[in-house]
């Protein structure tokens, strides 16, 4: 991604328009986390539930404990799986919407392992995590495959080639729960039944 994408990029975020973003899985459509309404626009471009909430995207593990209030077995699991294709579900600051939660107390955190997600992320703080497709059809592993709707509501799509296509997996660690099997999950369960802390 060049500077100029990444200014462009940066400034739509800013001014509360959404971005399509490479993860190390599918592309995301991103939007400023902590904005209600440009949240809210995520929910309406994709067409999604407004009970089913989205996560936090967000540069390190450091930068997510501004935003959240995990236990200490909490922030080992985060230290031991990101970044990487896993998000995990700790408690959220006060700061954090309930548009983005659907009103719950607890969110999913992101940190993707992507150079230019990571980039992003950086640079505008906190972003929508969510795949780039309207719900109910599959994720989107290249830009080519973008739906018109996703697209024309986009600011700013950054190409960053074809991802891998695999879902993050979804877990709580502070409960020992997998909500979704994806990648890593065999050293994620591995991790839960024995946790070293």
């Amino acid at each position: 991604m060049d500077g100029e994408t990444l200014r462009r990029a940066a400034d739509a975020v800013a001014s509360g328009g959404l971005v399509v973003y490479p993860t190390e899985t599918v592309y995301g459509l991103g939007a400023d986390a902590l904005d209600a309404s440009a949240v809210e626009r995520v929910f309406e471009t994709k067409g999604r539930d407004r009970d089913d909430p989205l996560s936090l995207g967000i540069a390190s593990v450091d930068a997510a404990l501004g935003h959240t209030r995990p236990t200490a077995l909490a922030t080992a699991f985060m230290r031991a799986f990101l970044p990487g294709p896993v998000t995990v579900v700790v408690e959220r600051d006060p700061a954090v919407p309930d548009v983005l939660t659907g009103g719950r107390d607890r969110v999913g955190v992101r940190v993707p392992d992507h150079p230019i997600a990571r980039v992003l992320l950086e640079e505008t703080g906190p972003l929508t995590a969510t795949s780039a497709n309207v719900s109910g059809n599959g994720s989107v592993t290249r830009v080519a495959d973008l739906d018109e709707r996703v697209r024309d509501r986009a600011s700013v799509v950054i190409d960053g080639g074809e991802t891998s296509g695999a879902e993050s997996t979804v877990v709580d660690p502070e409960r020992g729960e997998i909500h979704r099997r994806g990648a890593m999950a065999g050293a994620v369960e591995a991790w839960l039944a024995d946790p070293p802390v």
